[in-house]
């Protein structure tokens, strides 16, 4: 059950047939909210592509999550594409924030897809620009921004990645998807 509009919106400058064998190739799959798609050293087999719903992309410390990212829908995980590169073996988590629909590209077919059709990279590039600049807000956040800003960002990001408001959020899990602890959202909350 591919979704023709994602394919047009991504990949509608390749010739036909390449867009015949990405029926042909790709795997469509439904996966619920909470499910972990990839973990830190595991091989990549497939590469993902959201068609609708979440992924965060993060990393831990000490327990403590920093995200470095959402994908949302019409993305692709670049950290996980570009593990193609380095022995697939992944260096970050992947979790659904929502129930998810993706497209998962096996690792060989996009190997192959690479030398024989060589435009793709164009799709591939526009993604590693995206995700740079996700990369690099989280950085500024992170450094430059007091943490009762960025819990306000954290929440309302939250409330547009659910499409609910109010939104329940312990302070625990803001905590764990800040870097920091919960006695620390705590005070900040209070204020």
């Amino acid at each position: 059950m591919l979704n023709n509009q994602f394919i047009i919106e991504k990949f509608g400058f390749m010739d036909e047939a390449f867009i015949a064998e990405f029926h042909e190739k790709v795997i469509f799959k439904s996966i619920k909210a909470k499910t972990e798609i990839a973990t830190v050293g595991q091989r990549n087999a497939f590469i993902p592509f959201v068609i609708n719903g979440v992924v965060r992309v993060f990393t831990l410390n000490d327990g403590r999550e920093l995200i470095y990212y959402y994908v949302k829908e019409n993305d692709c995980c670049m950290m996980t594409f570009s593990s193609i590169f380095s022995n697939y073996v992944s260096r970050i988590y992947a979790v659904t924030e929502v129930d998810s629909d993706v497209l998962l590209v096996p690792v060989s077919v996009m190997h192959d897809w690479l030398i024989r059709f060589p435009n793709i990279s164009i799709s591939f590039f526009k993604e590693y620009d995206k995700r740079f600049s996700d990369v690099m807000h989280m950085v500024n956040q992170a450094v430059f921004h007091k943490l009762d800003k960025r819990v306000l960002n954290f929440i309302k990001t939250q409330v547009s990645i659910k499409g609910e408001n109010p939104i329940k959020l312990t302070h625990k899990d803001i905590a764990s998807n800040l870097g920091t602890s919960r006695e620390v959202i705590s005070r900040v909350m209070k204020k």
